[in-house]
């Protein structure tokens, strides 16, 4: 929007949700999705949006290690949804048009409590999906530390609902990194970014068709991918942050539906991240810039010590062919402050955590995995997860406990960040192939030798971007649960259609000679 003025607004704090009950087993929550309306700047009138609890984001879970909890995500939107729907994919035109199901994102939860895309539920859980299992989600909250977040997870329009508002954080602690001495309290702070577009009366703008539709296209008609106009940081757009001059913790997710961001700091200073998806990192990694592809977490520690009285800007690097309208270069402004309120007695250490590598252990199957695209039978753009749609048979069917390795291929134009549910893993390598040759007869000819993946990826991860023209691998243990789950990418109009596989995690066979 280009009459908007950037670092008007302050920097909204997320608002951590407290449990309704708590007995000696677990916490109990009860979490109602609302539309409201909120302003997202100074100059623009209050937006219509839809929150948990009313709130965009959503409030923050902020939960200690081993500690179950259980959430009733209730449903108590309209019963109309004021996105556009295309109403052909998934047969969504059958179906209540307002349908929501919670997924944590990077959780490990029973598969009736991940938010399978079918298992959707309406207003006050009048109508149900076809993998409807349960009102009360349970989440055990047994793994390592790390930012999580939470999101819908709805058939066919998951890019419409978290688009509305549908999104939050979520924090596991444990006592390894309380005793890191890492930034706490006021100076931890989380950072929900993602992109949006506005009209100039603050409705919410999302097209309701590609940017060069055929006559013949349905309208509305799902889009390859969307960008918005502006960032938005916990609710505000380009907000500003008072700070001391010490060190702070940010827990940084992208959530926008297709946007990946390069970060830097316009006063050249570094970030120093201390972990990404699935909790701290081996060692802090010290670097200028960093990339983040929907979906992803970074933790990072920016040290403000040398900067009293100094006004910094995160920003986002566009690269060179960027143009100089746009103005998603602006991310968010630090103002530091001249003093200090209180000591800085928090540290950055260099050893951060231990992470045992999986390559050690046996691997039971390898699977070669091709991201590719297509048309559909009308000529849209259609991408898919080994040349299938979510419709086909599962063929992703890893065994509780095994190891597996997957290999990326992807033969499109551009990265594609994939999730896989329940799993955390780590990356391997990615490797260089001629994707012309691919495309002009099938081979697979390397350019290059594997490449490890870069000091920032080395720790767990539970969504990795697979970049055109490189098959990259990465290896999980499966485990601890059986059951239904999905993999798939996180870029949402993708996820949405129909780059999205259902994975079902089988028990092992009982030895019958035991």
């Amino acid at each position: 929007m280009q009459g908007l003025q950037p670092y008007v607004d302050p920097l909204p704090r997320l608002q951590t949700i407290q449990p309704t009950r708590t007995d000696k087993y677990n916490d109990f929550y009860e979490v109602r999705m609302k539309e409201f309306r909120q302003k997202v700047h100074r100059d623009l009138p209050p937006t219509r949006l839809w929150g948990y609890h009313g709130l965009f984001p959503g409030p923050l879970f902020d939960v200690p290690r081993g500690r179950p909890i259980q959430v009733k995500w209730i449903n108590d939107l309209p019963d109309q949804h004021f996105l556009p729907i295309d109403q052909t994919v998934h047969d969504t035109g059958s179906l209540p048009e307002v349908r929501t199901v919670t997924h944590l994102h990077g959780g490990k939860t029973k598969a009736d409590s991940d938010g399978y895309p079918e298992a959707w539920y309406t207003k006050h859980f009048r109508e149900v999906g076809p993998f409807f299992e349960r009102e009360i989600y349970e989440y055990p909250n047994d793994q390592r530390a790390a930012a999580l977040w939470y999101h819908d997870h709805a058939m066919g329009i998951t890019r419409l609902n978290v688009y509305a508002g549908l999104v939050g954080m979520y924090l596991i602690r444990d006592q390894h990194e309380k005793r890191l001495n890492l930034p706490a309290g006021d100076y931890e702070i989380p950072l929900i970014l993602m992109d949006r577009s506005f009209h100039k009366d603050g409705r919410l703008a999302y097209p309701s068709q590609p940017d060069d539709p055929e006559p013949h296209w349905p309208n509305p008609s799902i889009r390859p991918f969307f960008l918005g106009d502006v960032n938005v940081v916990n609710g505000k757009i380009w907000p500003y942050l008072e700070v001391e001059p010490r060190k702070y913790r940010f827990r940084l997710l992208n959530a926008s539906n297709t946007r990946a961001y390069t970060i830097y700091l316009d006063s050249d200073q570094p970030f120093y991240q201390i972990g990404s998806d699935g909790g701290l990192l081996k060692r802090t990694h010290a670097t200028n810039s960093i990339s983040l592809e929907p979906a992803e977490r970074i933790d990072l520690i920016l040290d403000f010590t040398h900067y009293a009285n100094q006004t910094i800007h995160l920003k986002n690097d566009l690269g060179p062919d960027a143009s100089p309208d746009d103005r998603t270069t602006e991310i968010m402004q630090f103002r530091v402050k001249n003093s200090k309120q209180h000591a800085d007695t928090s540290s950055l250490p260099n050893t951060l955590s231990h992470i045992p590598s999986l390559s050690n252990q046996p691997v039971q199957t390898l699977r070669n995995l091709k991201l590719n695209g297509t048309v559909d039978d009308i000529g849209r753009p259609l991408f898919l997860l080994d040349g299938k749609g979510w419709m086909e048979p599962v063929t992703e069917t890893p065994t509780a406990g095994s190891t597996e390795i997957w290999s990326l291929m992807n033969v499109t134009d551009f990265t594609h960040p994939i999730h896989i549910h329940l799993i955390q893993f780590q990356v391997l390598d990615r490797r260089p192939f001629d994707l012309a040759r691919y495309n002009k007869d099938g081979s697979i000819v390397y350019t290059g030798s594997p490449v490890p993946p870069a000091p920032n990826e080395r720790g767990w991860k539970d969504t990795v971007a697979a970049h055109s023209g490189e098959i990259t691998r990465v290896i999980a243990t499966f485990e601890p649960y059986t059951g239904d789950y999905v993999w798939h990418c996180h870029i949402l109009e993708h996820e949405d259609y129909d780059m999205m596989r259902p994975l079902k995690i089988i028990a092992p066979e009982t030895d019958k000679n035991k």
